[in-house]
């Protein structure tokens, strides 16, 4: 088999509105420079609903690789642009939990991401769905939601990861459990929860919650924290966190290229970070979807 090599022409676009990216813009460039990645274009994007466009304009253009540099929500949100071209998608991790730049291995700091892309590989990787949305590694019900859709940008975007779980901590006293229906193909299974995640890759919210998938695996994940105790959702991410032995003892993981997923009351989704739908909704594997680089 051959295997296609990275890029060494790109465009560059980076949301300059999330917490690192209007700061690292500037240096970012020079470093890719610097790293013999010659740059096309570059945009510090300052309004996010622009960012997808841009992307689209970049990838209709011609060029060989786009390097995003953002948080998981701008990946998820421009990722859709690259299925169905033979343009490479390149990461920098630029937010707060950065769970797609952790399930590739890509480093967090700057120089290791722009040494990955300079000296990386070409890996034909998949994407989730929900109906037709696509995104790049996990989506959830529950808390997650609950945060995106409360959380102050500012909390988010001067205290990062801390500010986060501060108003994790505030959301989950409101959290109440739902009944969860998940339907595999052989039958509807009910069952209560308290949290749903559907995994593209094995990170969410900057913790890995699986070591059974990846993102070539070919099918994908939908894991339930069952039962009705918010004790167990906590004892859950306690022990996934730290990765205790006892880490899959509270959840229940149903695996499959498409599952249909519905919950009582209907809940939000939040999709790498951004509450866009609601259930019931198909939930889907798109295998082999896109080129990304990943460190050699």
């Amino acid at each position: 088999m051959i295997t296609k090599s990275v890029p060494k022409q790109a465009i560059l676009i980076v949301n300059a509105h999330s917490r690192k990216g209007q700061k690292l813009f500037e240096e970012a460039k020079a470093k890719l420079k610097s790293a013999g990645i010659e740059l096309l274009a570059a945009h510090g994007v300052r309004d996010p609903e622009t960012l997808a466009g841009i992307v689209r304009g970049a990838v209709k253009s011609g060029a060989p690789m786009i390097i995003i540099g953002g948080g998981d929500g701008s990946m998820s949100g421009t990722v859709d642009e690259f299925v169905g071209s033979d343009c490479v998608f390149a990461v920098l991790p630029l937010g707060t939990a950065n769970s797609f730049a952790r399930t590739l291995d890509i480093p967090l700091d700057l120089d290791g991401a722009i040494d990955a892309i300079a000296h990386g590989q070409r890996r034909r990787i998949d994407l989730g769905m929900i109906d037709d949305d696509y995104f790049v590694n996990a989506a959830s019900i529950g808390l997650s939601p609950m945060i995106g859709e409360t959380v102050p940008h500012n909390l988010k975007k001067y205290l990062g990861r801390i500010g986060y779980l501060a108003w994790a901590v505030r959301c989950f006293f409101a959290l109440r459990p739902f009944r969860l229906i998940i339907d595999d193909g052989s039958g509807p299974k009910r069952m209560w929860a308290t949290e749903v995640r559907v995994l593209n890759g094995r990170f969410h919210g900057g913790v890995e919650l699986t070591e059974n998938t990846d993102v070539d695996s070919g099918d994908i994940i939908i894991q339930a924290v069952t039962g009705r105790s918010l004790i167990k959702l906590i004892l859950d991410w306690y022990a996934k966190f730290f990765r205790l032995r006892s880490r899959d003892a509270h959840t229940e993981d149903f695996r499959g290229k498409e599952l249909l997923l519905d919950t009582r009351p209907h809940h939000r989704i939040s999709i790498d970070g951004e509450v866009l739908a609601t259930t019931p909704v198909k939930v889907r594997v798109a295998a082999n979807a896109i080129d990304v680089v990943s460190p050699a």
